[in-house]
């Protein structure tokens, strides 16, 4: 467990700059008090995307203390999973390698939030603390002597927590959800002050729900080694989960699949969608539903557009009812879009929505992106909670498709991700993978949400995250 105070932890006042944003308004806050703590859980499947197969997860639990200039505290609470071999990928880095980075970054956010000095808004605070945070980043990679540098997108993950504990503290301070304290008379700056000059004159409630959406549709995951039929499984669990994705289909009257697709074998991801189509088919229609849906995620993988183009063009042959059914596609090639510039989406985004994701790291990247073709964006909790309000608003702003996807996030940062989904208008869905491979950590919050925990017709009820702040208490 890591703990820190301003009285408790001078030490790191070196570390850090002090940063100043303004004299303290009434609404503000400033932070009192940080620990921290993480929980391990071993997945009842591996979960395959991206070339890789992960069987386990490592929960970054944090716990806020913040205070306004009238001395009045609130409590906040924030978790992430850490997701170190999405959010930094390494061919040379062993697993434990990667996430004893990001443990030894967490220690130095931890230290650098808890050090802030200054009074703000949560926005304001964490816009303040993120270059503080990729400096740390910079000096932890140096001193372990990391063969590549902790990526912008890896620090993003590790903050996220401090930045949902922050936000959630405030919330309740104020006896508000979160959502309710994005307007201007909580934020004080307009939306050009965070973005650029197109937003002159707008605030962030302008895009952003007070209140959240009744029903949220659920995409399921079909990870790369996941079962299909019934007879792909090959050595059962047991546990009386499903194991195939019909049992799935039916379990929580799925209506939305994530495809994983490998992006390196034409032939091999064509076969998958075509079995995933037929067993979908069949299961829906058992069930009497007409209408379903699926997103393609190739995880980066494709090594060029041309190589979605024909994917597609195959699909169509091969089963048109099938390919009319793919509501979007998500992030098919490399995530470094400027290393990348050939790789432009116009043409297949003709076709369909293709999403930034593992690219969408700040603004900038979104432009590029929308001049790339890339027509929709993917909104992460993981991403901080601040930062994905500010992409929120600017999807929306240029009329981007949008949806909500997880890093298999479960119990509150499974919430967090609901809340987010059902405040952001125009989201057509969001993914929840840990009830399929990491059950156990829901376990404590299913009694509590049991309509985000209980899937019923693939939706989830997102209407009960009203409460103050995030709506999670740990």
């Amino acid at each position: 467990m890591g703990r820190f105070t301003r009285r408790g932890f001078v030490g790191a006042l070196a570390m850090g700059s002090p940063l100043r944003l303004r004299s303290a308004q009434s609404t503000d806050i400033r932070i009192e008090d940080i620990r921290f703590e993480y929980q391990d859980y071993l997945y009842r499947a591996p979960y395959m995307f991206g070339g890789h197969s992960v069987d386990r997860v490592t929960l970054l639990n944090v716990h806020s203390v913040v205070r306004n200039a009238a001395g009045r505290s609130a409590k906040g609470f924030g978790s992430m999973t850490m997701g170190n071999v999405w959010a930094f990928p390494s061919k040379t880095m062993s697993y434990d390698r990667t996430l004893g980075a990001m443990k030894a970054l967490a220690g130095r956010i931890g230290s650098l939030t808890a050090t802030c000095r200054d009074y703000g808004h949560p926005i304001d605070l964490n816009v303040a603390l993120f270059p503080e945070y990729r400096k740390a980043a910079a000096e932890v990679s140096r001193e372990l002597g990391l063969d590549q540098p902790i990526p912008k997108l890896c620090t993003m993950v590790t903050a996220a927590p401090f930045d949902a504990a922050i936000h959630d503290a405030y919330g309740k301070l104020h006896g508000l959800s979160c959502y309710q304290t994005y307007g201007p008379d909580f934020v004080h700056y307009d939306l050009a002050h965070y973005l650029n000059a197109d937003f002159k004159g707008e605030n962030l409630e302008q895009y952003i729900s007070r209140r959240p959406r009744a029903r949220t549709f659920l995409y399921h995951s079909v990870g790369a080694s996941d079962p299909i039929f019934p007879s792909d499984v090959r050595k059962p669990i047991g546990d009386g989960l499903p194991e195939d994705l019909p049992g799935w289909i039916r379990y929580n009257g799925i209506t939305r699949l994530k495809i994983k697709l490998n992006g390196n074998n034409l032939e091999a991801d064509l076969e998958r969608v075509v079995r995933i189509d037929r067993a979908a088919t069949e299961a829906q229609q058992q069930r009497g539903v007409r209408q379903w849906l699926y997103s393609l995620d190739f995880n980066e993988q494709c090594p060029n557009v041309e190589y979605l183009l024909e994917f597609l063009r195959r699909l169509k042959e091969q089963t048109a009812a099938g390919f009319e059914r793919i509501q979007y596609v998500e992030q098919p090639t490399a995530r470094d879009l400027k290393a990348n510039r050939s790789n432009t989406m116009h043409k297949a985004a003709r076709l369909r929505p293709v999403v930034i994701d593992e690219s969408l790291t700040d603004l900038d990247a979104l432009m590029l992106a929308r001049e790339m073709g890339y027509t929709g964006v993917a909104l992460k909790a993981c991403k901080q909670q601040s930062q994905e309000m500010l992409m929120a608003a600017a999807a929306r702003k240029y009329k981007m498709f949008l949806c909500v996807q997880d890093l298999t996030c479960p119990g509150a940062s499974f919430i967090q991700s609901a809340g987010l989904a059902s405040h952001v208008p125009g989201v057509v869905a969001m993914e929840g993978n840990a009830r399929e491979y990491v059950p156990a950590a829901n376990k404590p919050w299913e009694g509590r949400f049991p309509g985000l925990f209980h899937i019923t017709g693939g939706t989830l009820d997102t209407s009960v995250l009203t409460g103050p702040g995030l709506g999670v208490v740990p």
